[in-house]
């Protein structure tokens, strides 16, 4: 059930994440929990943006949600390759996608006093099992999933500035 692999993820199973790295018919799932974060996170902001925000959120999850995979597996099969690394983009998009699972509890972020803290909550959780992600679908070492991780991260700031400072500008979407 996908609600047991969530809460499998948020808690850092490694053993869940190494399913999900293997069943090939998990990607649609991993898709799935990426769009209950982004709906989650857009709730507990009360829906700031109305339809339209929500809607752009969930697709510029889905957009960051792929970016970052293939980010993650060119970095980590270049610049941070380990003698077992051995992975593929469909396995990354997996265990990346069960890692967005503690980004579900932004659904909180409704409470007005509690939005910030648990939107920092979500945030450094969901890091904390992007690493977990990463080292277990890389077969990494700690340090070099969260060098993967930094550098990553930093690479997807850039490239989502690029691609979503124009449609931020554009007055269609206004």
């Amino acid at each position: 059930m996908l609600i047991q692999k969530m809460i499998r993820a948020a808690k850092l199973d490694i053993h869940l994440y190494e399913e999900v790295e293997a069943d090939t018919k998990a990607t649609s799932e991993a898709m799935l929990v990426v769009i209950l974060s982004s709906l989650s996170a857009g709730i507990g902001l009360g829906i700031r943006g109305g339809l339209r925000g929500l809607l752009l959120g969930i697709v510029a999850s889905l957009i960051g949600w792929f970016i970052w995979a293939l980010i993650t597996y060119v970095i980590g099969t270049t610049l941070f390759k380990g003698p077992q690394t051995k992975t593929n983009i469909a396995e990354l998009l997996r265990t990346l996608g069960f890692s967005a699972s503690p980004g579900v509890i932004r659904i909180l972020g409704f409470i007005p006093a509690m939005t910030h803290l648990v939107f920092l909550i979500a945030g450094i959780w969901s890091l904390v099992a992007m690493v977990v992600a990463v080292r277990q679908a890389l077969d990494f070492t700690t340090a070099r999933a969260i060098g993967t991780c930094i550098v990553g991260w930093i690479i997807q700031i850039i490239i989502l500035g690029f691609i979503l400072g124009p449609v931020g500008r554009c007055p269609l979407l206004r």
